[in-house]
């Protein structure tokens, strides 16, 4: 089929469990099939394009010994439904944020991002070379499953809010949509956590039904609308600081395929984990200035002390977490020894000559 003729779209999302296995892939005429689901809307900017990007991208690496077809949250399975479709192999691959399957696995949210975390360079150096892939894969086995890193949105803002924060008891009874460990810190401070799918963000912040949201950035937030439904917008965040997105497998079809093909697939996943970035890095500076010199958001900081009650609430659930299993004690343990170690040296490399920099040129 022409990976290029897609179906149309709809929402965002994630969630839940079960293992499957798959036969090996049926071949016609040297094509093997490869359908891919996504929690993400059709031609999003950055998500549902990256995904859709990636699809295509395996495809031409592989000459068209793999075809892809691709399909956006809502085409083939809601966007909460793609981990079991493809754990249980009724299709062969999901691109989505593994945080969504955190009710599955705590394990899965450290593969995106947890709150006071890494940003996406941390991230990078956590997954391939400090633990993070190793143990993902054996939590993702027990799931019939095989995931690599495939994006990165940068670190996010705190969000949207319709009340001024000035404190932490300014959130507390706040309805607020933020979903992974970040969601179960809010609620360690007062906040009620509201689990909404990307599509529904702006007409449940416009009724009132939530107060505030986070989403990805500015250029994402620009697209949903959200300075049309909330008037300060807080950075930065300490939700996520470096979410990481995945292209996750059907384990069973993954390494049924000749060794190659696979070499290809991660290749790719590769490249568009380093593209995507780029991406929002290049776009997320402009539509701030839009938001702000355009549409007269007022941008606002999270500072010292909402973040000193941030890490107290994220430490409270990050106990809680590591009583969940062996698995998730040793992916906390990696990830402390990460953000010690890579969070230390990029602060007097890269983050120290940025702010230097910045001051003498008067950027910011």
């Amino acid at each position: 089929m022409d990976r290029r003729s897609f179906l149309k779209t709809s929402a965002v999302g994630g969630t839940a469990a079960a293992a499957g296995t798959l036969a090996a892939p049926a071949v016609a005429q040297g094509r093997t099939p490869m359908v891919i689901v996504s929690t993400w809307p059709r031609d999003f900017p950055g998500l549902g394009t990256s995904a859709q990007r990636l699809s295509a991208l395996i495809e031409d690496a592989t000459d068209g010994a793999i075809a892809v077809e691709y399909f956006a949250a809502g085409e083939r399975v809601g966007a909460f439904d793609v981990f079991d479709e493809v754990s249980s192999g009724n299709s062969q691959a999901f691109h989505a944020a593994d945080y969504y399957w955190l009710g599955t696995h705590p394990v899965f949210a450290y593969v995106t991002s947890v709150p006071m975390g890494l940003t996406a360079l941390e991230q990078n150096a956590f997954i391939h070379y400090m633990g993070g892939q190793e143990i993902w894969d054996e939590v993702a086995d027990e799931y019939g499953l095989k995931g690599w890193l495939a994006g990165n949105t940068g670190c996010q803002p705190a969000g949207w809010f319709n009340t001024e924060i000035n404190s932490p008891d300014d959130l507390r009874g706040l309805r607020m949509r933020i979903p992974g460990i970040g969601g179960s810190m809010m609620s360690k401070l007062g906040v009620s956590v509201v689990s909404l799918p990307g599509g529904q963000i702006y007409e449940a912040l416009v009724s009132g039904a939530i107060d505030a949201t986070e989403w990805v950035g500015p250029w994402n937030d620009f697209y949903l609308n959200l300075h049309q439904a909330a008037r300060y917008y807080y950075n930065p965040g300490p939700q996520e600081p470096g979410p990481a997105l995945s292209l996750t497998m059907n384990k069973s079809w993954l390494t049924s395929l000749p060794r190659w093909q696979q070499r290809a697939i991660e290749a790719c996943c590769t490249l568009e984990n380093d593209r995507m970035m780029a991406e929002y890095n290049a776009n997320n500076g402009r539509y701030l200035d839009r938001l702000i010199q355009d549409h007269g958001i007022e941008q606002r900081e999270m500072g010292e002390d909402m973040f000193a009650a941030f890490n107290e609430a994220a430490n409270e659930v990050f106990d809680e977490i590591r009583q969940h299993s062996d698995a998730a004690n040793r992916m906390h343990e990696a990830f402390l020894v990460a953000r010690q170690e890579v969070g230390r040296w990029l602060y007097i490399s890269e983050q120290d000559f940025a702010f230097k920099r910045n001051q003498v040129l008067g950027i910011g």
